[in-house]
């Protein structure tokens, strides 16, 4: 296990911790990381009574059809953007039953970019139930970088979403 991997299962294992606690559950929605936040999650034991569901939605049909993104976003402000990922964590949230949610989009590169959305350029999204935070973040770094980078930057907002803080303060 490299140090990063170590990283993100050291934070899932601290968010399954916190989840028991409150027995509450976690549902993700990802797109440009590719279930990399579910994996981390299930990489712990046990995490079957804190890890409700998780949505890979890649394309803008499945965010839609999945998650009941509205279809006019992505011609008004694009798949990446904060309210494409509000939205995904609120369906994520409707269809699994989770208290919590996270949501994340983004162009992880190498290709895809445009001078409004850099290659690196990654919105997130976290809610509780009654709150919705978001965050927009710029990573640096390849495509495998910038998706480990997404994961470790959902994981750690649920926690502080968990502590009763702000997401977007780390």
């Amino acid at each position: 296990m490299t140090s990063n991997d170590h990283v993100l299962t050291q934070l899932a294992a601290e968010l399954g911790e916190k989840l028991t606690r409150s027995n509450a559950q976690v549902a993700t929605a990802e797109s440009c990381t590719g279930g990399g936040i579910a994996e981390a999650i299930t990489r712990i034991p046990g995490s079957s009574a804190w890890f409700e569901a998780g949505y890979i939605t890649y394309s803008n049909r499945q965010k839609s059809k999945q998650l009941e993104v509205p279809e006019v976003l992505f011609n008004t402000v694009g798949a990446v953007s904060q309210e494409v990922v509000e939205a995904m964590v609120r369906g994520a949230q409707a269809k699994s039953g989770a208290r919590y949610a996270v949501a994340v989009s983004g162009v992880a590169g190498p290709d895809g970019g445009t001078p409004q959305k850099p290659v690196g350029t990654i919105w997130l999204a976290w809610g509780d139930g009654a709150q919705l935070f978001s965050a927009r973040r710029q990573f640096a770094g390849g495509r495998g970088e910038v998706r480990r980078q997404t994961v470790e930057a959902a994981l750690a907002g649920l926690l502080r979403l968990l502590a009763q803080e702000n997401p977007n303060a780390g």
